[in-house]
């Protein structure tokens, strides 16, 4: 029998299965520490708010962009572009896919919403960082010759994300209700991307 998770991987997980399950909103610390088999006060211990443990549960279980783009930033240069660029956007359709059931309460409720975004100002994170993570990069990949000179590496930034975003959510009413593969679609985005940017 393999031995039991720290505690605080336990709530991470615990946290992660009931967002998806029962939503933010909706899933409680009371709930969390349940699930995660340890008190509530355990759970305080390692969390400081459902808004902390919210965010660490989009940062450590979900695909992770921000080192993605951190590492690709470091180094312009290193793989093709386009490579880079579905790349990037494969990991953010993954993200957005597997994050919008867990928010997507947060924006049935106005007081829920404001706390959440007021808790991620004092955090130092929110959505607009991967948009600035991926615009730092063009910009590197710009001074590096492999992005034209007068290309708008913000809007080209804004222009994918938010299309991975509205992948996660925009095909659930269509005839199918299928969303198009994560794989393709980011093959396709970056291609379309890369025609403005060059």
């Amino acid at each position: 029998m393999p031995p039991a998770k720290p505690a605080r991987e336990r709530i991470l997980d615990a946290a992660h299965e009931l967002m998806l399950t029962v939503g933010l909103a909706r899933a409680t610390t009371k709930e969390i520490a349940r699930v995660a088999d340890c008190s509530e006060a355990a759970l305080y211990k390692h969390f400081a708010s459902k808004e902390e443990l919210f965010i660490r549960v989009l940062s450590e279980r979900l695909p992770r962009l921000t080192p993605l783009l951190r590492g690709l930033t470091a180094e312009p240069g290193r793989a093709p572009l386009e490579e880079n660029l579905t790349e990037i956007a494969h990991q953010a359709a993954l993200f957005y896919e597997q994050s919008f059931p867990i928010a997507a309460s947060l924006y049935a409720q106005t007081q829920l919403k404001r706390r959440h975004d007021e808790a991620m100002r004092e955090l130092g994170t929110g959505p607009h960082l991967p948009i600035e993570g991926l615009d730092t990069y063009l910009r590197a990949e710009q001074a590096a010759g492999r992005v034209s000179a007068d290309a708008d590496t913000f809007a080209a930034a804004s222009l994918l994300l938010g299309a991975c975003a509205q992948r996660a959510f925009a095909y659930d009413a269509t005839p199918t209700g299928v969303r198009p593969p994560a794989d393709a679609f980011a093959r396709r985005l970056s291609r379309t991307l890369l025609a403005g940017l060059r």
